[in-house]
């Protein structure tokens, strides 16, 4: 099975009926290159003072990651907030629940000679599966052009069917995987449930991506969006953005939505 691919002028119902099939798909260029350009501009210091904090076996020696990305970069939340990723969480998790919020915001940067991050899916930090209900969907933005040599994310298409997590246990089957090879400024969808990971890193420069996810608003949210990001940054975010945030009841004692 492959990825499917899509223009940025692709219409909503087609990149959600790809998704929702296969557990991934990609946009091709859907953030302008200035956005882009000012969210690595915004990320480069973070990466050099702050990026090796979270080396392990899972996140890799050759790595670089960062979080509170609201707090660190403006033109990171017009990726957070954009329409198509938000149309996609909107089918996605609506069904199950009022509303949703940001999981977690990374930035990564996967410096030559990183090898493969294993296989593994985003929502293993939830311990339950509940048929085919979705926990999460996440969005991987192509900061810099996504090839096999630089370590393209790898996708297990339809692999959301057969979910491989229970518990706190990770099962090493998969089938056979792609790599979402992209320009910048691309989009990378799949679900929280589909088989995936960081590639190996065999050229001689840098990649950076923003990985953001989006999980059911009665979950506990994996970054404490109120402790990474100051109130008086939050207070100057789009009110869209706050919602993500957690700065709204996710339902009312009578039923009907709160308001932050």
């Amino acid at each position: 099975m492959s990825l499917e691919y899509f223009q940025a002028d692709a219409a909503d119902s087609e990149v959600i009926a790809a998704l929702e099939r296969d557990g991934a798909c990609v946009v091709l260029d859907q953030a302008p290159t200035a956005t882009i350009e000012a969210v690595n501009a915004d990320f480069r210091a973070p990466f050099d003072e702050l990026g090796r904090y979270d080396e392990d076996d899972f996140n890799g020696y050759k790595t670089l990651r960062i979080a509170r990305i609201l707090g660190i970069s403006r033109a990171a939340a017009d990726l957070v907030e954009h329409p198509r990723v938000l149309a996609a969480a909107d089918a996605v998790l609506l069904p199950n629940c009022e509303s949703y919020r940001i999981g977690s915001l990374s930035g990564i940067e996967i410096l030559p000679g990183e090898d493969d991050q294993i296989l593994h899916v985003d929502d293993a930090i939830y311990p339950l599966r509940l048929g085919s209900t979705q926990l999460q969907i996440s969005a991987m933005w192509a900061l810099d052009d996504f090839t096999i040599e630089n370590g393209a994310t790898r996708v297990v298409p339809g692999s959301h069917h057969t979910p491989v997590y229970t518990g706190f246990r990770m099962d090493g089957s998969h089938g056979d995987f792609v790599q979402a090879v992209m320009p910048r400024g691309s989009l990378l969808l799949y679900l929280g449930s589909t088989l995936h990971g960081g590639g190996a890193n065999k050229s001689e420069a840098p990649r950076s991506g923003l990985i953001n996810t989006y999980a059911l608003g009665w979950l506990r949210q994996e970054e404490n969006q109120y402790l990474n990001v100051p109130r008086e940054i939050a207070e100057t975010h789009s009110a869209t953005i706050q919602r993500l945030m957690g700065y709204r009841q996710h339902r009312s004692p009578g039923g009907s939505l709160g308001s932050w």
